[in-house]
């Protein structure tokens, strides 16, 4: 976008000093050596100043004498011009003088240097709209939109409106999170300068970023028409579509970024996403793995996140499929936290597939690694008291029982083996001490039977 910018300034060139002149693109300030020796230009330079009073100072005679005298300094030696203009100035000098040296300062990329002389130039004549417009420039350059939308914005007021000045303006206040403002600052500037893309871009940006996906999805299908190309465009428009709430639609965009070989890691763990939503387990399990081979250094809890996530939907062959995908990624990078819980995923698909003898062994390996995983020695409990161990059951919930985290959950467990036994009188206390850590509905439902049980045994 700022690159945009540097349309409106070749300093010290006609540009600058020529009211509404065209520039040159690429370049805020290019070392260019100026049209300073053309006569042509030189007679239009020093008879322009005036011929718009309400926006451009006057000039004495003897003023356009100097300035007279500065053009081949100007074109061959902008120091010696800068040094003579710094001895020209004065309070009572006209703002041509200022304004001139401040266009030598933004050549040079003293930039804080030629706000000042801007400053200086507009304190002198409030409506110097090329002032205005120069100092908005520096202000957009160093990212200080709220001054640059002011110094803008002023340009506007004095007339100086282009399609620019108002791209700028829609750049700016995007910055800002004011896109109401942006939008109808980038409408104008499309108005004016129909065929310039970073114009219809922002306006994009500027409408999603209020809601209207609908807007959103039809900018950036004229963008694409254009160039198709580009991936990002593809992109605003998928975000189009998923607020729109057709997410198959976005789903179409992300694979189009993939074939093109531009496919980032989020745009691909968003599809994996969108898979998921929909239930395509498989092909939301070739987008989380795309994305594992696009960065095989990536941080590993994003791709343990997805397993969780295809667990938790029950896709279990695919969960188990990606386990092995990003063992084989990222398993030399894991931490022990990190290793726990694949291992636990495994243990839960394990268990979730009939298969308590697998699941066993992972669990006594993250219980190796960790042994405070209270979730873990939970699990193993639950299996040694369905296979009818009550002593390796007690084991592993007394031990997570002297977790804080897990205490309530582990003496529910350990009661109801304990129910299961006819120990009655050892499972009370455990529920009661239950209900005071974490009070459930459910365990008070279940303690109120086990004393009408107990009650009943006595009569």
């Amino acid at each position: 976008m700022f690159r945009r910018a540097c349309l409106i300034v070749t300093v010290v060139s006609a540009a600058v000093f020529a009211a509404g002149a065209a520039t040159k693109k690429d370049e805020l300030a290019p070392k260019l050596p100026g049209p300073w020796g053309d006569p042509t230009f030189q007679k239009q330079f020093l008879g322009s100043y005036g011929v718009q009073a309400d926006i451009e100072p006057r000039v004495s005679a003897v003023e356009r004498e100097t300035m007279e005298k500065l053009l081949p300094l100007l074109s061959s030696d902008q120091e010696a011009a800068a040094k003579e203009l710094e001895t020209a100035i004065t309070p009572e000098s006209s703002a041509i003088f200022d304004f001139t040296l401040g266009n030598v300062r933004f050549q040079e990329e003293r930039y804080d240097d030629a706000a000042k002389r801007y400053h200086d130039a507009i304190a002198k004549f409030p409506s110097f709209r090329r002032a205005h417009k120069n100092l908005g420039l520096i202000e957009f350059r160093q990212g200080k939109y709220e001054d640059a939308v002011k110094s803008l914005s002023r340009v506007v007021e004095l007339g100086g409106a282009d399609g620019l000045t108002y791209g700028l303006l829609g750049y700016a206040y995007n910055a800002l999170g004011r896109y109401v403002s942006a939008e109808s600052a980038y409408r104008n500037a499309m108005l004016l300068e129909p065929d310039v893309e970073d114009w219809k871009l922002g306006l994009t940006q500027s409408v999603l970023k209020q809601g209207k996906y609908a807007e959103t999805v039809t900018l950036t299908g004229e963008l694409i028409a254009a160039r198709p190309d580009r991936a990002d465009y593809w992109l605003l428009q998928a975000n189009g579509y998923i607020g729109m709430g057709k997410p198959l639609e976005a789903a179409q965009n992300y694979e189009m970024v993939y074939r093109m070989g531009k496919a980032t890691i989020p745009s691909l763990y968003t599809l994996g996403d969108i898979y998921v939503n929909e239930s395509l387990w498989d092909l939301a399990v070739r987008a989380y793995e795309n994305a594992l081979e696009a960065d095989p250094n990536q941080v590993p809890e994003r791709p343990i996140r997805n397993v969780e996530i295809l667990a938790q939907r029950g896709a279990l062959p695919q969960a188990r499929e990606l386990i092995a995908e990003v063992k084989n990624a990222v398993g030399d990078r894991l931490d022990d936290s990190e290793r726990g819980k694949l291992l636990k995923l495994e243990a839960r698909l394990a268990v979730a597939e009939g298969a308590d003898d697998d699941a066993v062994g992972v669990l006594e390996q993250i219980v190796t690694l960790n042994p405070l995983d209270g979730e873990a020695l939970i699990l193993l409990g639950q299996h040694y008291a369905r296979t009818d161990q009550p002593e390796k059951a007690t084991f592993y919930y007394e031990r997570a029982a002297s977790l804080d985290d897990y205490e309530a959950d582990a003496k529910v467990r350990l009661a109801q083996l304990y129910v299961n036994q006819a120990k009655y009188d050892d499972a009370i206390p455990l529920l009661k001490r239950a209900q005071e850590i974490k009070p459930r509905d459910d365990v008070a439902r279940y303690l109120e039977q086990v004393e009408r049980d107990v009650v009943a045994g006595l009569d």
